[in-house]
C-alpha cells in the first residue's frame, strides 16, 4: 500500500483552478476529489523518492471545496481524529478581499519542551542547545481551527529559510549521524539529507493541515542551503574549494525545486515550463534535475527563480534576491538584467495594490542603511586592496548584504516603486498601496519610504521576521 510521506500542500489557489503537492513513498496515481470530480497526477521519481503536483479544475471563483488525497484507489487523506477541520481549496473571488500572512525565519525543532520555553539555552540535545519558544505557524493553525474558514487567511507567502540546512533539526541529526560524521561537513550533505530536513520542518500535525488548506508560496534565502549564501565573490569563491559545497549545492537546488518552486508557479506556467515537462516524462529525474542543479549554481541566468501571484486586484512579486544575485565587484546587484526586465514587465498594470516580496529587507534603520553602503565601497576598492579585505572580513563576519549593501540596486528598485505609487507604470490610477515584504532580520516593523516629490500612493516596508527563531 502507498502512502503519503508529506503533504498535501496547496500550493496555487486560483478563481477556477488549483495545484496540490505531494510526496510518497512509492510510485503511484495521485487522485485528489474535490467538487465531486477527481483530479489525477502520476508520481515522478528523483533519487528514490516520489511526489507529485495534482492540477484540481472546474471549480467556481469564491467557493470553498473540501477535498480528499488517493493514491491508487486507497484514501490517503485526510488523517482520522487529526482534531482539525477539513482540508479545504477555497478559489479567489475576483472583487473580495486578500488577507495575507507573510513571515520568514523557521527553524525545525519538536514542539514541546525544552525547545518551546523561552528564548536562551539548554545543557543538551539539538540545534546547539537553544530554546526557540513557540512557533507562530502552529499558532495560527490553532487560532485557524476556532475560527470558521471565512475568517481564515487566504494566503501565506514565506519568505526564506523555511529549512535551515546549516542547523539541521534533531530528527535530521540523527540521520546524519546514522550515515557519516556530523562534522564533515556541518549541516546537511546533500539531497537524500535535505528530504529530511523537509520531512522534519512540515510534519508536525498542526504544519501539515495549515498548509493542505492555506495555499503557500515561498522564496529562498541564505539558509535554504548554507549561512550567508552568495554574500559576495569571494564568500562564492571560498565555499566552491571545500570539497563538500558541489553536492551541498546541487542538493539545495534540486530539492528547493521539488518541496518549493514548483508549487508558486501558476498551472499555466508549468505547463510551459522545459524542466517540469522533462521530469514528468523521465523514468527517473536525477540527472536532469542535478544537471539543471549545477548549471543553476554557476550561471544565475539559466533559470528564474521569481514569480508572481495575483490574487484578484492584488498582484503579489516575489524577487530572488540571492540565487540570482551577480557579484562581479564592477558591477555588483541584486538582480541579474533579465530578471529586472522581467520585474519590470510584472509591475507595469493596474492593481488595486501591489505587493512586492524580497527575502531582504529593502528599507534599513538608516545607521544600518548606511554601514552597508560604506562596506560596498570599501570592498570595491574605495580606500585599497587592504581595506578591501577588512571590508570583506565585515560583510560576511556582520551579515551586511542587504539591498543598501547593493547599492545600485537599492537606487534602482527605490526608482521603481517611485514610478509606480506615481502612477507612471499604468494607464489608469496607481495602486492604493505598494508594499514591500521581507524577512530575515529576526525582528518585525514597517517603515514608510519617502520620496523626493509627491506619490500619489503610500510606498511602505512590511518586516515579519522569525517565524520561530530568537529574536
Amino acid at each position: 500500500m502507498t502512502r503519503l510521506v508529506l503533504g498535501p500542500l496547496l500550493r496555487y489557489a486560483g478563481a477556477t483552478e488549483a495545484t496540490v503537492w505531494v510526496e510518497t513513498d512509492g510510485p503511484c496515481e495521485v487522485t485528489v476529489l474535490a467538487g465531486g470530480t477527481s483530479h489525477h497526477a502520476r508520481t515522478f521519481r528523483v533519487e528514490g523518492h516520489h511526489y507529485a503536483l495534482a492540477h484540481v479544475t472546474s471549480l467556481a471563483p469564491g467557493s470553498a471545496y473540501p477535498y480528499r488525497i488517493v493514491l491508487n484507489g486507497e484514501p490517503a487523506w485526510p488523517q482520522e481524529n487529526s482534531g482539525f477541520p477539513p482540508s479545504l481549496i477555497r478559489t479567489i473571488a475576483p472583487d473580495g478581499r486578500l488577507r495575507l500572512v507573510y513571515g520568514s525565519c523557521r527553524v525545525s525543532a519538536p514542539h514541546d519542551p525544552p525547545y518551546t520555553q523561552r528564548r536562551g539555552f539548554i545543557k543538551r540535545g539539538g540545534l546547539r542547545g537553544q530554546r526557540f519558544e513557540r512557533d507562530a505557524l502552529c499558532a495560527l493553525a490553532m487560532e485557524m481551527r476556532r475560527e470558521p474558514p471565512e475568517r481564515w487567511p487566504d494566503a501565506l507567502t514565506l519568505l526564506g529559510d523555511q529549512i535551515y540546512a546549516d542547523e539541521p533539526s534533531p530528527g535530521t541529526e540523527t540521520f546524519i549521524r546514522s550515515r557519516r560524521n556530523p562534522d564533515d561537513p556541518p549541516g546537511v550533505a546533500d539531497f537524500e539529507e535535505y528530504t529530511h530536513l523537509y520531512r522534519d520542518s512540515w510534519s508536525e500535525p498542526a504544519i501539515r493541515w495549515l498548509l493542505s488548506t492555506i495555499p503557500s508560496t515561498m522564496i529562498f534565502d541564505d539558509h535554504d542551503v548554507h549561512d550567508d549564501w552568495n554574500t559576495s565573490e569571494a564568500w562564492v569563491r571560498k565555499m566552491r574549494s571545500k570539497p563538500w559545497w558541489s553536492e551541498r549545492v546541487i542538493g539545495g537546488f534540486v530539492s528547493y525545486w521539488i518541496y518549493q518552486h514548483l508549487g508558486n508557479l501558476s498551472p499555466l506556467e508549468l505547463e510551459e515550463d522545459d524542466l517540469f515537462r522533462c521530469v514528468r516524462g523521465a523514468e527517473d529525474a536525477t540527472l536532469p534535475l542535478r544537471e539543471f542543479a549545477r548549471a543553476a549554481d554557476r550561471d544565475p541566468q539559466s533559470y528564474r527563480w521569481s514569480f508572481y501571484r495575483d490574487f484578484g486586484g492584488v498582484r503579489l512579486i516575489v524577487a530572488d534576491s540571492r540565487a540570482g544575485r551577480v557579484l562581479d565587484e564592477d558591477r555588483r546587484s541584486m538582480l541579474d538584467e533579465e530578471e529586472w526586465s522581467w520585474i519590470e514587465g510584472k509591475i507595469s498594470g493596474e492593481f488595486d495594490h501591489l505587493l512586492f516580496g524580497t527575502s531582504l529587507p529593502f528599507l534599513l534603520p538608516p545607521g544600518l542603511h548606511h554601514l552597508e553602503a560604506w562596506n560596498e565601497k570599501v570592498c570595491r576598492g574605495a580606500w585599497g586592496r587592504s581595506a578591501a579585505r577588512i571590508g570583506e572580513t565585515l560583510r560576511q563576519g556582520l551579515d551586511l548584504e542587504h539591498w543598501s549593501a547593493f547599492h545600485d540596486s537599492f537606487l534602482r528598485l527605490a526608482k521603481l516603486l517611485r514610478s509606480i505609487a506615481c502612477g507612471e507604470r499604468s494607464s489608469g490610477p496607481p495602486p492604493a498601496s505598494v508594499i514591500v515584504l521581507s524577512g530575515d532580520v529576526h525582528h518585525g516593523y514597517l517603515a514608510e519610504a519617502a520620496f523626493e516629490g509627491v506619490t500619489a500612493s503610500p510606498v511602505y516596508q512590511a518586516v515579519g521576521s522569525p517565524l520561530r527563531n530568537p529574536l
